[in-house]
């Protein structure tokens, strides 16, 4: 199992923890990837856990991080798993399980729920595209009453609590096999943050693994808790450049030129917007 941390130590305390109060059988192998963090973070964990290896490095981004230990040969399966998750009891041994049922499964995701109990959609959700994105961030695509092909997030027809493939799982908790890893490739490096994700369950896909969401493994997600509540600067570009560059590598060969030119000036304004958007909330609240 991998955690790349970067700050929020309290988070990854509350993940850590949580694999010591389940009755699951822990991971043969804990690897916190320390990624540049500003605080602490990494003396906390060789203090309090010594049962996880810890590796520091510079802030390298997250696909480069989760690399360091996905390019090592060793267990069947690799699970890699956010800082500001915490695991319930059985979670591991019902994606495990579900691993172990159907050999055609390369990733298990499981459901995520936020603070206030809520789902987190982005557990089971379908790969974007320039129509859902686009209603996505209008506005439109993040309501229940929506078609499907508005909503990425809500365009599967698996209820919350129905197990079934899926296009793509959150980078927030990833069960991986190591013999589909081989074939599809590591995580692409190409992205800093945010992305990554859906880069690889698209790449499952087309190596011919199935994606599957189980919801009997439950994880609470804290989300934004390590990356805050509004990307910085480094971030918002680095979420802008990740969608051109799924774009660019899965789509615009079987687009027309006119129509990439539409989706990466629609992108550039979108990150003009944010960019706008941030600092002017900077100065509201300075």
């Amino acid at each position: 199992m991998v955690i790349v941390s970067h700050g929020a130590s309290e988070l990854l305390r509350s993940c850590l923890r949580s694999f010591e109060t389940t009755t699951d059988s822990k991971p043969h192998r804990v690897t916190v990837v320390d990624s540049g963090s500003p605080d602490e973070t990494p003396e906390m964990v060789a203090r309090e856990f010594p049962w996880v290896e810890l590796l520091r490095r510079e802030n390298i981004g997250f696909a480069a991080a989760n690399n360091l230990v996905l390019r090592e040969p060793g267990a069947e399966f690799v699970l890699l798993l956010n800082p500001d998750t915490e695991l319930r009891d059985g979670t591991l041994r019902a994606c495990l399980e579900r691993m172990d049922a159907d050999s055609a499964i390369g990733m298990v995701g499981c459901k995520l729920v936020l603070s206030s109990g809520e789902l987190d959609h982005a557990c089971k959700r379908s790969f974007p595209t320039p129509l859902s994105a686009l209603a996505h961030f209008s506005g439109v695509g993040r309501s229940d009453a929506v078609p499907s092909r508005l909503s990425e997030y809500r365009a599967t027809d698996l209820g919350e609590d129905e197990p079934g493939p899926v296009d793509a799982v959150n980078g927030a908790f990833m069960l991986a096999r190591s013999q589909a890893i081989r074939e599809v490739g590591l995580l692409d490096e190409g992205y800093w943050l945010y992305m990554e994700d859906l880069d690889w369950c698209y790449r499952f896909w087309q190596q011919g693994w199935t994606v599957f969401y189980e919801p009997s493994g439950v994880a609470l997600h804290v989300k934004g808790g390590s990356s805050g509540a509004r990307r910085g600067l480094r971030q918002e570009v680095a979420f802008h450049r990740g969608m051109g560059r799924f774009y660019r590598k899965f789509y615009a060969p079987e687009r027309s030129p006119f129509t990439s030119a539409a989706v990466y000036l629609g992108i550039g304004v979108k990150l003009l917007a944010a960019l706008a958007f941030g600092g002017l909330s900077g100065r509201r609240r300075g």
